[in-house]
């Protein structure tokens, strides 16, 4: 060393630069990684809580929101990535660290941010939330990804299409292995239709309010809303579709319960098993299960329109709670109760229709939970399929000879849809109920890609609404 740099002074301790809009993401990524939460759950209060500061506004809320889901959209593909940038195996990087690389990672690959406010902002995230040590390795990580584009990235990490084409669909979409392969089966057809599917996935989807009937129009929500910011529903009558986000619980009409948010896909359930024939009477419906009230409270408003009462029951208490927000003010008579739908309180053969809107992977609402697809695993469907088989069985029970059952899930998995409805009608897992399909296709006039029927299965890349599954059956016997 020489004489002039013995001497030379220190470089002065610089502090890290606090990013609210980037701690604020990192902070909901670890929510969900550490407590199993989910993003649409846990960002509203963080973003809540940081706009009553006056230096946190629209647009860094927009930024927020986009950096938490597209990081836990593209985890796998990130995560590949960053493993082939570093020297140990992935599972030995701290979580924490991990969640900081994955938004540095998708700064680079997933926006327009230019590369050096991507590293820099990022190691400075990693120098509060980290310390100063790993934020060096944070910075070397993220300058190797930094030297090349995605579509470079996916070439070296995913396997050639031709050699496996489940992993390479896994790798560039972002998705595990078994969830490509059970949506492939589900969907049918060759790679096309696949990589839509998987695609559309990714894609942020618009959020959709209804108009419950008799409580609102859709001309009052556009006429509040302004013509310039909603957009009219594909399929439903009752769909309105916002063009820029925004926030829903500002809208009075939604504060209120007149409106509400609801995929355009479960308005359709909703919709269809209201509208299926029936002979006889038409005066008692059951939303066996319930929670959290969106096709409950659709359900009631069409009910209310004919006159007939709903019964809404949920199992869990705080979800019954939920459904009697929904509900309330509804304009026809409407009972919410805390019950078992597999041990139900009610007399068997006392409805007219009855919905089972039965609890499921989540497969087909992988848009709005991206986590989901990295929690779930090929042995839940195992746990689910008994007590969908049940809930759908008592459905059955519920309804009189002559009324209709609507099975429904938000999962395209064969082995939560098709299956189920067939095991009940063959009596598999149980005794048989008679009962004859109704075709569902008729029920949603307009709507294209229904397949050969009876039953529908809906697609985000087809008809750009959650994968719901829909079965109508008619009691015989």
């Amino acid at each position: 060393m020489s004489e002039q740099s013995r001497h030379r002074p220190a470089k002065p301790y610089r502090r890290p630069k606090k990013d609210p809009v980037r701690i604020l993401a990192f902070e909901a990524l670890r929510a969900v990684d550490e407590r199993d939460a989910y993003a649409n759950l846990v960002l509203p209060p963080l973003l809540k809580k940081a706009r009553e500061k006056d230096d946190f506004d629209g647009r860094d809320a927009a930024l927020a929101t986009e950096l938490v889901y597209g990081t836990l959209r593209r985890q796998g593909t990130y995560d590949a990535i960053i493993a082939a940038c570093i020297d140990r195996p992935l599972r030995e990087v701290d979580p924490p660290v991990l969640d900081v690389l994955a938004l540095g990672a998708h700064q680079l690959l997933g926006t327009r941010i230019p590369t050096h406010a991507a590293v820099s902002a990022s190691v400075e995230l990693a120098r509060v939330v980290l310390g100063d040590g790993r934020a060096k390795f944070v910075n070397a990580v993220l300058r190797k990804i930094s030297q090349h584009d995605m579509d470079a990235w996916l070439e070296r990490v995913a396997p050639p299409y031709d050699e496996d084409a489940e992993d390479h669909l896994a790798v560039v979409h972002s998705h595990p292995r078994w969830v490509v392969s059970a949506l492939w089966d589900s969907l049918g057809g060759g790679r096309a239709g696949i990589e839509d599917l998987l695609e559309a996935d990714n894609e942020r989807p618009e959020v959709t309010l209804v108009a419950r009937p008799g409580r609102s129009t859709t001309g009052e929500l556009t006429e509040v809303l302004g013509e310039d910011s909603v957009l009219p529903g594909r399929w439903s009558p009752y769909a309105v579709r916002l063009t820029e986000g925004g926030e829903p619980g500002a809208i009075e009409a939604v504060r209120d319960g007149r409106a509400g948010v609801q995929d355009e896909g479960s308005q359709l359930v909703a919709i269809a098993l209201a509208n299926a024939p029936l002979e006889g009477s038409d005066e008692r419906w059951l939303d066996g299960c319930a929670g959290p009230g969106g096709k409950a409270a659709l359900l009631g408003a069409l009910a209310a329109g004919r006159g007939a009462s709903l019964l809404a029951s949920e199992k869990q208490p705080h979800r019954a709670r939920l459904v009697e927000r929904a509900l309330a003010g509804n304009p026809g008579p409407y009972q919410v109760v805390a019950a078992d739908g597999t041990r139900p309180p009610w007399r068997e053969g006392v409805f007219d229709r009855v919905l089972v809107d039965v609890p499921c992977s989540g497969l087909g609402a992988l848009r709005r939970r991206p986590e989901a697809r990295w929690r779930r695993r090929p042995s839940d469907l195992e746990g689910f399929a008994p007590l969908q088989r049940e809930l759908l069985r008592e459905a059955l029970k519920a309804v009189r000879v002559g009324g209709v059952v609507g099975y429904a899930t938000c999962s395209p998995h064969l082995a939560e849809t098709r299956v189920v409805v067939e095991d009940v009608l063959r009596g598999r897992g149980g005794p048989a109920v008679e009962a004859e399909w109704v075709d569902a296709r008729p029920l949603m006039p307009g709507v294209p890609a229904l397949g050969d029927g009876p039953d529908v299965q809906l697609w985000p890349h087809l008809h750009g609404t959650d994968a719901m599954y829909l079965a109508l059956l008619r009691r015989t016997a």
